[in-house]
């Protein structure tokens, strides 16, 4: 029972749908596993949450 997480910022719901489709069926491609045992969590993070190169992503 492979577990994914994804952490991101917030994206919008059509795109996460499209995303979780696309992750289990990788996993059911290259693991010959069926779908309903592939688990995908997307943890979002709001942009004043998180940052990179010294700088919070809201600053951007």
């Amino acid at each position: 029972m492979p577990i994914v997480t994804i952490q991101q910022g917030p994206r919008d719901v059509e795109l996460k749908r499209d995303l979780v489709k696309r992750v289990t069926d990788a996993f059911v491609d290259a693991y010959r596993i069926p779908a309903e045992s592939v688990y995908v969590w997307i943890h979002e993070v709001p942009a004043d949450s998180w940052g990179s190169a010294g700088k919070l992503t809201a600053d951007k």
